[in-house]
């Protein structure tokens, strides 16, 4: 397997999609849709759900780490067995899954059904991004994986764009149930092109396998690339879950944005990640992952101390910080997806997908838990000591920097670990 993270020579454009990779790259972004759509509406409807429910910022936050941490499960649970079965019929089991959770989210009336169904949620959604890459990984040249990723990505652009400013206007006109009613009714139309269109994918079943779920699991643990990987997609990750959960309470209490105004900064902010995506995945397949991911980490920072301590902002500067953190942060993600899908070889993909799933998420809890201690309401109402999540996440940032330089060095082929990884 080549170094991922090398740019094509001058003068070699990158293979192009065939028809069937244009589709299932759509298909895909759909299903992230739906995905990061269910995870992010909690944070601008927290404003909404909090004193529905009567609970505080701990309490909150609690509600997005069960998630979390039931995804992060989900994700070690199914490791072992991930590499062994279709990767299409996998998805498509947790797909209905996560449906089935969303609904159920929507007919929440109090903190503990609530709580009880974002688990669930999180049970099946939290592996479905990892079977997306693992597939995406599987479908596409490494020359290509780039592109794909920044593709894929869209999907968080188009929750911004049409998801949140419409689950706003439902929460506005019917109250905050009726986002995950509407969302779980369209969900089944990603699961119904899913069945219809979508291929097997199961190359990697014709290549030598391991009798044992857990030895398969073992080894793909085993490898210390895979282990700084998975500490990698940690740190990247305590970025969005810090701050995602109680940004729209900072929006609102702090910089007296009114809730009628939020669709308005997700709706701009989302129309320019829609450009910013694909274009990050363009300049990592050609000017190579690690100066766009070092670029990509030294806005991150600079944005999320400077939106963290704002006192008093105009709509159009609120929006301006948004669209320049959230490039920084795709500029992150996008590269670092891209290299880390030359580390696994195929038969350990699914489990290695699904183990960094789990890292990911349980990364992700822990960061909204701590946020949720980090942070509280003062007797204005005004949320107080958010800087403090800015400096973490700035902490966070410089450590995984070094990281993904250490990891662009280990994209070469695997040692193996036993004589049944073959590749």
């Amino acid at each position: 397997m080549s170094n991922t993270s090398t740019p094509p020579r001058t003068g070699t454009a990158p293979p192009a999609f065939s028809p069937y990779q244009r589709f299932a790259t759509a298909l895909l972004a759909l299903l992230q849709f739906a995905v990061i759509l269910d995870f992010m509406v909690m944070s601008p409807l927290g404003a909404m759900i909090m004193p529905d429910l009567a609970i505080s910022t701990h309490q909150f936050g609690q509600v997005v780490s069960a998630y979390a941490f039931s995804a992060g499960l989900s994700g070690l649970l199914t490791a072992g067995f991930a590499d062994r079965f279709d990767r299409k019929k996998l998805l498509l089991v947790f797909y209905a899954g996560f449906l089935g959770g969303t609904l159920w989210c929507g007919l929440a009336d109090s903190y503990t059904m609530l709580l009880c169904a974002r688990i669930v949620t999180g049970l099946f959604g939290g592996v479905i991004g990892a079977m997306v890459l693992a597939i995406a990984t599987d479908l596409f040249a490494p020359a290509q994986r780039g592109r794909v990723m920044g593709l894929i990505q869209t999907g968080f652009a188009a929750s911004q764009v049409l998801g949140l400013p419409m689950a706003l206007f439902l929460a506005n006109r019917w109250q905050w149930h009726a986002p995950f009613l509407a969302l779980a009714a369209f969900g089944l139309l990603g699961g119904l092109l899913m069945m219809w269109r979508l291929q097997p994918v199961d190359a990697h079943l014709s290549l030598p396998q391991e009798h044992s779920p857990w030895m398969h699991l073992f080894h793909t643990l085993a490898q210390p690339r895979h282990l700084r990987a998975f500490v990698t997609t940690g740190l990247l990750t305590v970025g969005g879950y810090m701050l995602m959960p109680f940004s729209s309470a900072f929006v609102v209490h702090n910089l007296g944005i009114s809730l009628d105004r939020l669709p308005l900064v997700y709706l701009i902010t989302g129309l320019s990640t829609l450009v910013v995506t694909p274009l990050v995945g363009r300049l990592s397949d050609s000017l190579g992952k690690l100066p766009v991911f070092f670029a990509g980490s030294a806005t991150t920072v600079l944005m999320v101390q400077i939106y963290t301590r704002l006192d008093e902002v105009s709509l159009a500067g609120l929006v301006l910080i948004n669209v320049l953190m959230f490039a920084g942060i795709f500029s992150r993600m996008i590269p670092w997806q891209a290299l880390m899908s030359g580390l696994p070889p195929p038969v350990q993909r699914g489990a290695f997908s699904a183990l960094n799933a789990s890292t990911q998420q349980m990364a992700g809890g822990l960061a909204s838990l701590v946020a949720g201690h980090l942070v509280h309401f003062g007797a204005d109402g005004q949320l107080l000591q958010f800087p403090l999540v800015a400096d973490v996440v700035a902490v966070s940032a410089l450590i995984s920097a070094g990281l993904v330089w250490w990891a662009q060095r280990d994209t070469g082929p695997a040692p193996r670990t036993a004589p049944a990884h073959g590749e």
